[in-house]
């Protein structure tokens, strides 16, 4: 059994776009954000991507889990860890 999910991008029938109200901006944030994560796009985008742009997308992933997320929410929610 898989441990992670990506149903929000299978069953979203919402409005994409972002700056009309916050309940649409989280919507397309975790949209884009799944639809980024695919595997068959990763393979093809990171080989592009920059030395910087790694960096700023690791930096910006790390920062948003240490301003975020508890020590237990980060094992069980991103490690998927079971404490």
């Amino acid at each position: 059994m898989a441990k992670h999910s990506h149903n929000h991008v299978e069953t979203y029938d919402g409005l994409i776009g972002f700056g009309l109200d916050r309940e649409t901006d989280e919507n397309t944030v975790i949209y884009y954000l799944q639809k980024f994560s695919d595997d068959e796009l990763m393979s093809i985008i990171i080989k592009k991507m920059s030395a910087d742009e790694l960096e700023e997308i690791f930096n910006m992933l790390i920062r948003l889990i240490k301003n975020h997320l508890t020590h237990k929410e980060y094992h069980t929610l991103f490690l998927k860890d079971n404490l």
